[in-house]
């Protein structure tokens, strides 16, 4: 078959042509139906073709340079754009006559006519219907003749040898493009596709490579099976020729194999490696295999990198592949299988370690200081996975450092704040561009040994994202029954865990998966006392903030009445950040002063706290006094830390609504009309005439609307806050609450009990009224906390009626 059709058009249809078109579809036997009904003109112009035979159905370009052919073709194309196409028996002559042309020609329809730079025209036309010429009219300027229809002879559908006929055309039509590279595969699609039978022995036999001459007996012959068995026989002849043809290139070709060639070229590039000083893909194999010797791992681990060395050792080192493979292999041999650092078992050295860098913080340390007794006892245990549960700064992190020191283990701390890819933790299948390990299996590799301390830092700020959820990956590797075989996508096998100490650190519970939150002991890292923050800005703040800043204590002195001063008037946190921000301005003050070799005060005295701070900020916690009906003290608890906040209400003549301001959450404002709906249904027990709910509006109030307050624990004060306002009588002196009240008249727990507690002290609070309930966590807070403090402990509001207010009216009493 011929290259130049297959390249330039695949079969045209004879479907109107739009000239703007980039492809012309297959002819259908509908198109053939069409075509064969179509009544053939009387008299053509004749255009005869030097070197090709048309076919019906075919499109093919053409060039015509001669002036007869031009004119005709430019005549024809403002016209009816129908032509006769014949060829010329000699294609030496430049203007044939009528005995020089064949009879038998095929009409042609012009569908576009395309002017070249060089002045010849090139026309693509597409055959339609054979005829033969009758009567040669004119030969001037160009050739016409009249014509007459040339009906072919098609076998009956049903005719089963014609069928045959036609698939053995396509198949070999198939095996010659596949075989021959001159012809694009795309010529195949066009083959499969043709759907009439007539149009597929014209196209076959337009684009084979016969002669003229041999084209030409093919259009001649009217019996359509007749040409199909005329065609097949051509196509064999031309199927042997390239068989043979590439035979005898396959038999020519260098007797080189692929093999042979690639270890030619290795042996060149190890040569050309050795001279420049490098080291061969070969000695690299060989020092990975001299590593893998003295590692420490199991058969099934060896027997894995065995097999991924063999694959590395037949890849060609040129492949994108080869890297990768070499970066896994590197990985394995620089984890840490099976190596462990020893535990030192001097418990009394570790509870120093941890007394030193850490004041307070007791629970967390008895718990450290048990977990190694055990180990010590039995010598072999499943690491517990701890959860340190607190508010920010109150030294949670950098209590797993110690830890570690206090072990004897390695330190490795991993920020989970913010990720919300799986890969991140499990890493990505090796076969991805760019893949690592996870960040589990990094850190094994940064610590060096099997049983470092881990810190999960911030693990409640994992997110979700579409690209997995890293706290349902973390799920594997916090559980002492599953991670003794954690599963790296990079590794490709399962990696023991079970000795890593893992310590996660969080500020909320809310926002952990309840699946991982029951995989951890959580141990409550609460917040700090004055005193104990005073204690740690001594001990530790200040001594690291005056290193930091190339002073000694020798150049400044803060006594504990000024950190006080600091930590109360300056700072309003459960943690100490704030503190050694706070203790960090007042050394710069002090190097400022010695750079610019000014006088100072070395003992700062409250005085140079003011100059260098500024008037304290934070004295809106203290307690107010009780002179104001509905103005009742409350205690919360934030992120941060405990803090009170206090509870306004006030009367306005009205038709009984209930107004609630202050940036609260929806369970808070239910806390609200649960109080109101109490007082009403026990407005009798209360003193308070019913009468007075239909004459006035309340509004109640929570200052600071600018912070977001939610839960249930302000519903004792609600309630106080509006029996207060509805009778004018005074709230107790220096008393503060929390609970949570129902429609029954009950008093439930809440929670964050040391951190209220705390801020009731910072406040000068004296006595404290909370559920009987939330006495069991009065009992685990260490005395010195409670110093000064006097509890009442309530099961029923009807008790917080009778211990909140007094029987004195307030100043300046509404009368209602």
């Amino acid at each position: 078959m011929k290259k130049s059709n297959f390249i330039t058009f695949d079969s045209l249809s004879l479907q109107e042509f739009d000239e703007n078109a980039e492809l012309i579809p297959l002819m259908t036997p509908e198109d053939e139906e069409e075509m064969n009904n179509e009544a053939l003109p009387e008299t053509l112009p004749i255009l005869s073709l030097r070197n090709t035979v048309l076919f019906p159905g075919v499109v093919i370009p053409i060039t015509a340079g001669r002036n007869k052919s031009v004119k005709l073709i430019n005549d024809a194309n403002k016209g009816s754009k129908v032509i006769g196409v014949v060829a010329q028996k000699d294609e030496a002559i430049e203007n044939p006559t009528a005995k020089e042309i064949n009879e038998t020609g095929t009409v042609a329809r012009i569908l576009r006519v395309l002017k070249m730079p060089d002045g010849n025209v090139t026309v693509i036309i597409q055959g339609k219907k054979r005829f033969k010429v009758a009567e040669v009219l004119t030969e001037e300027p160009y050739m016409t003749a009249t014509i007459r229809d040339l009906p072919e002879v098609k076998p009956t559908l049903d005719n089963d040898e014609f069928k045959a006929i036609i698939e053995s055309i396509k198949d070999l039509a198939l095996e010659i493009i596949k075989g021959n590279p001159n012809i694009p595969s795309e010529a195949s699609f066009a083959i499969k596709n043709i759907e009439s039978s007539s149009f597929l022995i014209n196209f076959v036999s337009s684009n084979m490579n016969l002669s003229v001459a041999e084209k030409q007996s093919l259009l001649e012959m009217d019996d359509l099976k007749e040409r199909a068995l005329t065609t097949l026989k051509y196509m064999n002849l031309e199927y042997q020729k390239l068989e043979l043809k590439n035979d005898i290139q396959s038999k020519v070709q260098m007797d080189m194999s692929q093999q042979q060639r690639e270890y030619f070229l290795h042996q060149q590039m190890k040569t050309i490696q050795e001279e420049l000083g490098g080291v061969s893909h070969d000695e690299e194999i060989e020092e990975m295999k001299a590593k893998a010797k003295e590692k420490l791992w199991d058969e099934k681990v060896a027997k894995h990198f065995n097999k991924e060395i063999a694959k590395l050792q037949r890849m060609n080192p040129q492949v994108a592949e080869y890297s990768i493979q070499r970066n896994y292999l590197e990985l394995f041999l620089d984890l840490p299988w099976n190596e462990f650092s020893e535990d030192k078992f001097d418990l009394k050295r570790a509870k120093k370690i941890l007394d030193r860098d850490h004041y307070g913080l007791d629970d967390v340390k008895r718990r450290i200081i048990e977990y190694l007794a055990v180990l010590k006892i039995r010598n072999d245990m499943k690491s517990p996975i701890l959860c340190l549960y607190g508010p920010p700064g109150v030294g949670k992190t950098s209590l797993g450092k110690s830890v570690a020191e206090a072990l004897g283990r390695e330190y490795v701390r991993i920020s989970l704040g913010g990720l919300r890819d799986e890969a991140e933790i499990r890493g990505h299948r090796k076969t991805y561009i760019g893949a690592m390990p996870g960040r589990i299996i990094q850190s094994l590799k940064k610590a060096g040994t099997s049983n470092p301390v881990f810190v999960l830092d911030e693990i409640d700020k994992l997110s979700n994202s579409h690209q997995g959820d890293p706290s349902s990956a973390m799920l594997e590797v916090l559980d002492p029954e599953q991670n003794s075989e954690f599963y790296d996508n990079f590794l490709e096998m399962g990696y023991d865990l079970s000795k890593v100490m893992f310590i996660a650190t969080s500020n909320s519970l809310s926002t952990i998966q309840p699946a991982l939150l029951d995989r951890m002991e959580i141990i409550n890292v609460t917040g700090y006392t004055i005193e104990e923050k005073v204690e740690i800005a001594k001990r530790h703040l200040l001594p690291k903030q005056l290193k930091e800043h190339g002073l000694t204590t020798k150049d400044l002195k803060i006594a504990k009445p000024q950190l006080e001063k600091i930590v109360e008037g300056y700072t309003r946190e459960s943690g100490v950040r704030g503190l050694e921000k706070q203790i960090a301005k007042m050394v710069r003050y002090a190097a400022k002063n010695i750079a610019m070799e000014e006088e100072y005060n070395i003992k700062v005295s409250n005085e140079d706290i003011i100059e260098v701070l500024g008037s304290p900020k934070l004295e809106r916690d203290k307690y107010e006094n009780n002179n104001v009906a509905g103005v009742v003290t409350g205690l919360a608890w934030t992120r941060v830390g405990g803090d009170i906040l206090f509870i306004e209400s006030i009367l306005s003549k009205g038709k009984g609504a209930l107004t609630i301001t202050g940036n609260l959450g929806t369970v808070m404002k239910e806390s609200a009309t649960i109080a109101m709906e109490y007082i009403k249904s026990n407005a009798d027990a209360f003193g308070i005439d019913p009468e007075i709910f239909g004459k006035y509006n309340v509004h109640i109030h929570v200052p600071e609307g600018a912070t977001p307050k939610d839960g249930p624990s302000a519903g004792v004060t609600m309630l106080t806050s509006l029996v207060s306002l509805f009778t004018q009588r005074k709230v107790k002196k220096s008393l503060a609450m929390t609970g949570e009240i129902t429609l029954r008249g009950k008093v439930l727990p809440v929670g964050g009990i040391k951190e209220k507690i705390l801020a009731a002290k910072r406040a000068k609070i004296k006595e404290i009224l909370l559920c009987e309930e939330n006495k069991r966590d009065i009992d685990e807070i260490k005395p010195e906390y409670l110093k000064g403090l006097t509890f009442h402990y309530v099961t029923d509001m009807s008790d917080v009626i009778k211990i909140a207010l007094t029987n004195q009216k307030v100043k300046n009493a509404k009368k209602l």
